[in-house]
């Protein structure tokens, strides 16, 4: 007996991107939440320029190629982002950029900007499957928190940063679903789908074909 994978499809890059989203959030979420010491941002960085970044965007490439407007959106535009918050800080301390005392304003109205497409995301979720309305839901409510702390509306990133915790979770649960779901061929972790014929990010399916031949 031998098996025969179709080589003609390509593997569902979901779980990559949400690992790579999932694992940077978290690293930066906890410096947000004052959980750990803020000296230890460089573990950040290495994170959001490989895999939160260049990965996700890979990522995204892929779900071009599998015609999934929405998961091609998300990952594309969440690993520039990684890439962007990266550079920005990566910049200050090579004395590229100084934002000076504007600097909370700078990076408020960065955040602001994201939050927008994160609601209009967040609005294309509702019909794909409760596993990524759960992330989104918990994303957009963590990016408003890190903006009003920006713009000193609140004292503290430490609210943002717990939500981002929360977030991070989810993404990690959606990615843990693709990769388990898929490798044994039946739902072992749940997503709650919404919409059976939804084209965006298929985390609960199998993606290799197989045939058995005599």
């Amino acid at each position: 007996m031998s098996e025969e994978k179709n080589t003609g499809a390509i593997a569902d890059p979901g779980p990559l991107g949400l690992a790579g989203f999932a694992m940077t959030t978290f690293i930066l979420s906890m410096i947000n939440a004052k959980l750990v010491p803020a000296s230890i941002h460089a573990t950040f960085l290495t994170l959001a320029l490989f895999y939160g970044g260049i990965a996700q965007i890979l990522a995204g490439m892929w779900e071009f190629k599998k015609n999934n407007t929405f998961g091609a959106t998300a990952f594309t535009s969440y690993g520039a982002f990684w890439l962007a918050l990266a550079s920005i800080i990566l910049f200050e301390e090579l004395n590229l950029i100084n934002f000076g005392p504007d600097r909370n304003i700078a990076i408020g109205l960065f955040l602001v900007a994201w939050t927008i497409f994160t609601f209009y995301m967040w609005i294309g979720s509702l019909k794909v499957n409760n596993a990524l309305v759960f992330v989104f839901t918990t994303l957009l409510i963590t990016y408003v928190l890190l903006d009003l702390a920006e713009f000193k509306i609140i004292s503290s990133s430490a609210p943002g940063g717990l939500m981002g915790l929360v977030c991070a979770a989810g993404a990690w649960y959606t990615s843990a679903a693709g990769i388990v779901n898929s490798t044994y061929g039946k739902v072992v972790l749940p997503v709650g789908s919404r919409n059976v014929n939804s084209a965006a990010v298929k985390v609960p399916t199998m993606n290799l074909k197989k045939k058995v031949k005599a």
